[in-house]
């Protein structure tokens, strides 16, 4: 099926730089797009060339209403339209402006991140569990910060565990504060990438803001709260259950963990793996699972996450293949030693004949 769309002013913006837009457009519903120079020119199945005419138009009304996309916005989101039939240009943009929190806002930029935002809204308790880069804490702390701001909770609350990544740090100086500020200093950066530094200092000294290690959570209730647990893979099993259970009136937990980047000593089991077991068919909560597809920072971060990935499966087989292979040499070695028994053994006599008694 072939369509012709009109061009209209300033449609070029939708191209993206050396048409890097129109071939995400072109992969992802399987179409031909051609430039003219008065019309543009779809070419493939009619469901697919009617999405994209009405991507064209969603864009159309988009920039008619004053939007504007930021920061390679727009890319990102046509790679959600086109890997979801159900998912607009036009809705993904005005759902994002409602998400708004001032100089920002929330934009999805995977199908997943879309899924987890939409989670976090409809659901009091998510669990967000994926590699590095994917945006997990970055989007629950924006969507921390929006709640507050639109008057939804009254304070927001970052707790992280405090676990080294494989290295001892050994005595810290200073005061409490100071000595586990550096387990927290991710929490302050995406803070601070989000609001005015006056404005976190002036939320900070008035307790809007609490960022803490878990263990300080035991012992209280958070009503009206928006509570986030960020690196809840290096949760013990009972700092994981106290957690989850500090949940008050008004109040959303997200927990978000990475479970190939365990740092708990000694082996002990992450408080995090154990609570996707149990928790997993509990009502009213969400997990959201992301993959290196995900991944929001550099691309080379795709594909470490991916090479490590594709190493650990390695592993797994040469581990599973080394036991089948023991296991097989450890039967025929069984079967041989059966063998030899039954050869060893003498034969079975005649039977013996009952004795005959005369009468």
């Amino acid at each position: 099926m072939k369509k012709s769309i009109e061009i209209s002013p300033n449609i070029e913006t939708l191209f993206g730089t050396r048409d890097e837009n129109l071939h995400v457009l072109e992969d992802g519903l399987n179409i031909n797009i051609d430039l003219r120079s008065d019309h543009i020119e779809l070419e493939g199945a009619p469901r697919d060339v009617a999405r994209a005419e009405q991507l064209f138009a969603d864009y159309e009304h988009l920039q008619r209403t004053g939007h504007q996309f930021n920061n390679g916005d727009l890319n990102s989101m046509l790679r959600v339209v086109v890997g979801d039939p159900n998912v607009t240009l036009r809705g993904l943009a005005e759902a994002g402006r409602q998400r708004s929190f001032g100089r920002r806002t929330v934009q999805p930029k995977s199908p997943n991140q879309r899924r987890y935002l939409e989670a976090i809204e409809s659901h009091d308790m998510v669990f967000g569990v994926g590699p590095a880069g994917t945006g997990k804490t970055y989007l629950a702390v924006a969507m921390a910060i929006s709640a507050l701001i639109n008057k939804q909770v009254n304070r927001i609350i970052l707790a992280r565990p405090a676990v080294e990544a494989g290295e001892r740090l050994g005595f810290l100086p200073g005061t409490l504060q100071e000595k586990i500020d550096p387990y927290l200093r991710p929490l302050y950066d995406a803070l601070f990438d989000m609001l005015d530094p006056e404005r976190v200092e002036r939320y900070l000294e008035k307790n809007v803001i609490e960022i803490a290690p878990i263990a300080f959570m035991r012992g209280r209730t958070l009503n009206d709260s928006f509570v986030i647990l960020d690196e809840a893979q290096n949760t013990t099993s009972e700092q994981m259950k106290m957690f989850v259970t500090r949940l008050g009136f008004n109040s959303k937990a997200v927990i978000t963990g990475d479970i190939t980047q365990i740092d708990l000593p000694n082996a002990r089991r992450s408080g995090l793996l154990e609570a996707i077991d149990i928790l997993q068919r509990v009502n009213g909560l969400a997990f959201v699972h992301f993959d290196e597809s995900d991944v929001v920072r550099h691309h080379l971060v795709q594909r470490i996450i991916r090479a490590y990935d594709e190493h650990k499966t390695r592993l797994a087989e040469q581990q599973l293949s080394l036991l089948e292979s023991k296991a097989a040499t450890e039967t025929k070695a069984a079967n041989g030693k059966n063998g030899a028994a039954e050869g060893d053994a003498k034969p079975p006599g005649p039977p013996l004949e009952e004795p005959h008694v005369r009468d």
